[in-house]
């Protein structure tokens, strides 16, 4: 895969352009203020860095990610875990804006977690609860690189510390970091990394 530096508008070179998914968790009740930013922040610079923004087409963190790609021009993918537009708004009672295109996985939370990992080539780990950690969990045993966002807003980043240090698994290309642009341009040194290619 070859990381460039700027979205190709031509479709036939889409699958060139870097997807970077945003895990993180859908209910943002018990988040400050500044996690809504902070998730704006993160969404824009993985667009102004060049690459997609993908996510498991949720609300919460995940969601005002997609809101900061949108509206810096750039394209959002969701991967949700309903069937159907009307079971992902109806039951799981999940939002469909701020995304250009949404796969309807049918699998339900964990089986859309997979889905979604695999799908990315690198993910950012925001605060989060048991979902946000079952795909770090997949993610870290594939190899992805993994950038962990931290703040004192929440405490998942050291919940994550603790379970890579008893994993007894190694992910070379994991990253601990507070800005979302050095935490992106972070990503894609790792993408290209591990692609064997020049920064």
């Amino acid at each position: 895969m070859k990381v460039i530096s700027t979205i190709q508008h031509d479709i036939k070179n889409a699958y060139l352009t870097p997807k970077i998914g945003v895990s993180s968790t859908a209910d943002g009740s018990f988040l400050k203020q500044e996690a809504y930013q902070l998730a704006k922040d993160l969404g824009k610079e993985i667009v102004d860095q060049g690459a997609i923004l993908v996510t498991g087409a949720s609300s919460g963190f995940p969601y005002w990610s997609a809101q900061g790609a949108k509206q810096a021009g750039g394209l959002s993918i969701g991967f949700s875990p309903a069937i159907s537009p009307k079971e992902h708004t109806d039951i799981y009672r999940l939002p469909l804006d701020y995304m250009d295109i949404v796969t309807f996985t049918g699998f339900g939370y964990p089986g859309r977690d997979l889905i979604f990992t695999r799908s990315c080539d690198a993910i950012i780990i925001g605060p989060g609860r048991i979902g946000t950690i079952h795909e770090f969990a997949i993610a870290y045993e594939d190899g992805k690189p993994l950038g962990i966002l931290q703040s004192d807003g929440w405490e998942t980043d050291e919940l994550l510390k603790l379970i890579i240090e008893k994993s007894h698994r190694q992910n070379p290309y994991v990253v601990f970091e507070k800005d979302p642009k050095v935490l992106v341009r972070t990503m894609l040194d790792m993408l290209r990394q591990q692609h064997g290619e020049k920064a």
